[in-house]
């Protein structure tokens, strides 16, 4: 497997490891949006959000509160954000599950996606697709 991220698990390639545990590597971004940028990726590989193991889902959750709190405060920030991007279309450049926590400080400039209403009735449809799909 070609895969970045298992090589960084793996100790093949170099990081900046921040934390780890028997199912979670966590490292610093080597492109950070802002400095403590953060990446927290399961050891065991899986694609996304979509084929992760609950397992590694919860444990990456617990991770990201624990390591929220301490970037915060180490870098001073003024807030995270906690992102996940899954399949190329919304923005997946690694192939490899992971979640960014993103340390932001007032006035960085950076935006959320623009929000729009949904058009009448459109909400109660869209809800009604995902019950469905469950």
């Amino acid at each position: 497997m070609d895969c970045i991220f298992c090589k960084i698990v793996a100790g093949e390639i170099p990081s900046f490891k921040v934390y780890e545990d028997e199912r979670i590597v966590a490292f610093l971004d080597i492109r950070p949006v802002n400095p403590g940028h953060t990446l927290i990726v399961p050891k065991t590989h899986s694609k996304n959000i979509f084929d992760i193991v609950a397992e590694d889902w919860t444990a990456i959750a617990d991770v990201a509160r624990i390591l929220a709190i301490a970037i915060e405060k180490a870098v001073s920030a003024d807030g995270i954000n906690i992102a996940m991007n899954n399949r190329p279309d919304a923005g997946q450049l690694v192939e490899h599950a992971h979640v960014h926590l993103i340390p932001r400080k007032k006035g960085d400039g950076l935006k959320l996606w623009p929000q729009h209403p949904y058009p009448e009735g459109e909400a109660e449809k869209t809800a009604e697709k995902i019950r469905s799909a469950l």
